[in-house]
């Protein structure tokens, strides 16, 4: 059809010709606050652009700005999840969409604390990399690689009897107070991956600076990367910080380095799971937690552990909570199948001050019997039968009413269970051959069962 030029003034035409030079002004989506209701809001006019997971930004009184996520979708509405103190918002407030903001981490921050937005604790915004690293990424093929070598972390009971090896997801299950930060940090410190990411879930506000410098200390920043989402913050906000120090572990780990996630701790991962998704509107079946929950906790583990060929590994040490050393409590019982083992630590061991307080017997790696040679598994099993049988007839030998003689293994187990227990206890080791030569030291130390089919001698 021919245009009419007629009709247009030069001013038109001067117009229009600036405004083919400018660049695109962004489109910008907003929609409206309907209803409020504690961390939840409801919002019309996003439903048919938004996604689950998206972020919006809520705009109330004095042009005060709070965030959230969209957790639930409706044909006309959109549920999200505040990020913060709703108070100052209205129904009418505007709303705007952002979409999906994925972290770029970058090798400077290592040494750093930051929030579950990736900001550093004075509110500014680190050095940024390259690649997006997506917060709810799909865990890698199922043709990943075998769990990898036996990693070194100093503790001579992980070492040993509990080896972690690279890649491999393995349980720490503790109740409050009896040194599961102090072994997180250890582990830190004296691990030889490559990075350590810190996810610090649910931490009371107070003890993460003691924890980033004095428990785990310059040494331990060295290499660390340390998120955190204290326990005031909304449920949303801890999971974002779970996901983000996922994701900045997943980033590194494909730039082919051995990563160590230290995970504090998946209990409150799940609870705040928990809250999020009986707001959504789901229905509580297993012991109050929603099915989803199950679900959430066995895809974020699944994140973890070996790599595909040519890329690093993602090596986890997710922390349970367990009150009364209860091993049946939902969150344990739901993650024993998914990892490659747990720790235990017991309460009774560490009130009698033995640090850090692993109970051997009710611990185990599954990367045993394999990452070890046939000579250190008889060592392991030799050691953990002395250690079952002391343990067994500890009430007797404490009553004075065993007698020497009467069984030649517990004779054995009375003779060297001090020195196994100290063992236990140490730190600082080096590497696993130093771990295994100490073990073997004591094993020696002493009349051996004679129908251990072990040879304890020791080359000088």
């Amino acid at each position: 059809m021919r245009t009419d030029w007629s009709n247009y003034t030069m001013q038109t035409l001067l117009e229009s010709k600036i405004a083919q030079d400018l660049p695109p002004l962004p489109t910008q989506y907003w929609g409206q606050i309907t209803r409020l209701s504690a961390q939840m809001v409801t919002i019309d006019g996003l439903a048919a652009l938004a996604s689950i997971g998206d972020i919006v930004e809520m705009r109330g009184v004095n042009d005060r700005s709070v965030y959230g996520e969209i957790i639930t979708l409706t044909p006309k509405e959109a549920i999200a999840t505040a990020f913060g103190e709703v108070s100052g918002l209205t129904t009418g407030s505007r709303v705007f969409y952002h979409g999906q903001t994925d972290p770029r981490p970058d090798i400077s921050w290592i040494g750093k604390v930051l929030d579950h937005s990736g900001r550093m604790q004075d509110g500014s915004l680190p050095e940024q990399g390259l690649t997006p690293a997506p917060l709810k990424a799909k865990p890698p093929s199922t043709m990943r690689k075998a769990i990898g070598n036996r990693l070194n972390t100093g503790i001579a009971a992980i070492d040993t009897f509990l080896p972690l090896c690279q890649g491999q997801r393995t349980g720490l299950f503790a109740g409050s107070g009896v040194g599961k930060s102090s072994l997180l940090a250890t582990l830190a410190k004296g691990t030889n991956a490559d990075i350590a990411i810190l996810a610090l879930v649910g931490e009371r506000g107070r003890e993460v600076r003691g924890f980033t410098e004095e428990t785990l200390g310059v040494e331990g920043m060295k290499k660390s990367i340390v998120i955190v989402a204290t326990s005031d913050e909304p449920p949303a906000l801890k999971l974002r910080a779970a996901y983000l120090a996922m994701a900045t572990a997943e980033y590194f780990r494909d730039q082919g380095l051995q990563v160590l996630l230290l995970f504090d701790s998946l209990t409150r991962f799940a609870e705040a799971h928990r809250s999020v998704a009986l707001s959504a509107g789901e229905t509580p079946s297993l012991r109050a937690f929603p099915p989803s929950t199950f679900q959430a906790l066995a895809g974020l583990c699944e994140r973890a552990g070996p790599g595909v060929a040519g890329k690093g590994d993602i090596t986890a040490v997710f922390s349970v909570l367990v009150a009364g050393s209860n091993m049946e409590e939902p969150v344990a019982d739901m993650v024993r199948g998914i990892l490659d083992g747990h720790v235990v630590l017991d309460r009774t061991i560490a009130e009698r001050g033995r640090y850090p307080a692993i109970d051997i017997r009710r611990s185990v790696s599954r990367a045993l019997p394999d990452c070890a040679s046939d000579e250190e598994n008889q060592y392991l099993s030799r050691g953990r039968k002395l250690i079952g049988a002391y343990e067994d007839a500890r009430s007797l030998i404490q009553a004075g009413l065993y007698q020497s003689g009467s069984d030649l293994l517990l004779d054995e187990a009375v003779l060297k269970y001090a020195s196994l227990d100290n063992f236990i206890s140490l730190t600082k080791q080096g590497t696993a051959e130093t771990s295994f030569l100490t073990l073997a030291d004591i094993l020696h130390d002493g009349e051996i069962d004679e129908d251990s089919e072990i040879d304890l001698e020791i080359s000088p």
